[in-house]
């Protein structure tokens, strides 16, 4: 374990050898200590398309050589890899249980090849058997006062952990600080940072055999002693004691406020000591996850504008695009905005369609859901309408 530690965290200092390959090193962003107001700004130059990539660990060097440089001459400029499931990680942890050490093999690798890498890193949820017996108080309990542990919405591992437990926020908190201490890497990707759905999209609500016009007990959430006695101190009373608990804009907003807090002030500051870019994939419908992410101080923003699941089209992607980057300057972010496209429900025409839809909007590039579901016709067309817009 120490060797392969010693092997990360020593990858980007000597072991690439980035500026005798001629391949561009992270840009430097502002101070994190900034006064007067002022944030952190983006980068000069950034990446414009990028693509999330799943673990694979069979696939020899010599293939993901021929895959990266295949990804540089199609205009994608940057990777996402999952480097921690919401169950194991894919990198030599020294905490956290090791499915593969991926993101040894893929990453000096994807430099020599000139693409940026931003860790992947589910952050919410949680299946790790020993977590999960051990620390059930550190998940979240829905209105019916029920646990993520014994009746998760959906799907079994919508194990939820809370945002404002302490034991949850120190083992968030210790994942972004091993990850974003990895030499080489570009910088950490946050998902699922938000509460489960407490309304699904539209088009999956038939796959789940639920029909949600409203908020619905079982699917919102958090209602634990913890989340109930802040708000209590806070407000003046008890969420169950409210009438209406979905109505009330002061316990939406405590929710908002719950997961932002836990973004801006303990996720992002061990990142920027780190010196890495921070990105996280969001969605549309912020207010049915509690991800008000348009106040978040990130770099990037990757909106998962999975056009299939709302039943909507390329009109749509454009739609939203504009009204994330509106939001984000209402807050006065500059964070760059890119469209994340559902690949796998497209044909190449289509593809086409979402990518101009999304700069009209405003996108400043785009991103791909996902490597695995990309073929050669996809490719072709995406590099070439990228290539013009």
């Amino acid at each position: 374990m120490p060797e392969r530690r010693a092997f990360l965290k020593t990858l980007g200092a000597g072991a690439l050898g980035a500026a005798a390959a001629g391949v561009s090193t992270p840009p430097e962003r502002s101070p994190t200590n900034a006064t007067d107001g002022d944030k952190p700004s983006p980068p000069e130059s950034a990446p414009t398309n990028w693509v999330w990539m799943g673990p694979e660990l069979d696939v020899p060097e010599d293939e993901w050589k021929r895959r990266f440089e295949r990804l540089r001459t199609h205009n994608i400029d940057a990777i996402l890899p999952q480097v921690y499931s919401n169950s194991a990680a894919y990198y030599g942890s020294d905490f956290l249980p090791v499915e593969g050490e991926w993101l040894e093999t893929i990453l000096p690798i994807a430099k020599q090849a000139g693409l940026e890498v931003h860790g992947w890193m589910i952050s919410m949820p949680c299946t790790i058997p020993e977590i999960v017996e051990a620390h059930k108080e550190w998940f979240v309990v829905n209105r019916n006062g029920e646990s993520a542990v014994d009746a998760p919405a959906y799907v079994d591992y919508y194990k939820f952990t809370c945002p404002n437990r302490p034991g949850a926020q120190d083992f968030i908190e210790r994942r972004v600080r091993e990850i974003t201490s990895i030499g080489g890497l570009d910088g950490i990707h946050f998902d699922y940072i938000r509460f489960p759905d407490v309304i699904i999209a539209e088009a999956l609500q038939p796959k789940y055999g639920v029909v949600q016009n409203e908020e619905q007990a079982p699917y919102d959430y958090c209602y634990c002693d913890v989340c109930r006695s802040m708000f209590e101190e806070k407000h003046g009373s008890d969420p169950f004691d409210l009438e209406n608990p979905p109505a009330s804009m002061e316990w939406r907003l405590f929710r908002y406020e719950s997961i932002t807090n836990l973004v801006n002030d303990r996720l992002i500051p061990i990142a920027r000591e780190n010196d890495k870019a921070v990105s996280a994939a969001t969605f549309p419908n912020w207010q049915s996850v509690r991800q008000r992410w348009h106040h978040w101080d990130l770099d990037y923003v990757h909106p998962m504008l999975y056009h299939n699941f709302y039943h909507a089209g390329a009109n749509w992607v454009r739609d939203q695009t504009r009204a994330g980057i509106e939001r984000l300057r209402g807050q006065g972010k500059s964070t760059r905005v890119y469209s994340g496209l559902n690949v796998g429900a497209v044909a190449p025409g289509g593809l086409k369609r979402l990518i101009e839809k999304a700069h009209e909007g405003g996108a400043q590039g785009i991103t791909l859901f996902s490597a695995g579901s990309m073929n050669d016709a996809l490719w072709n067309t995406f590099a070439e309408t990228t290539a013009r817009v």
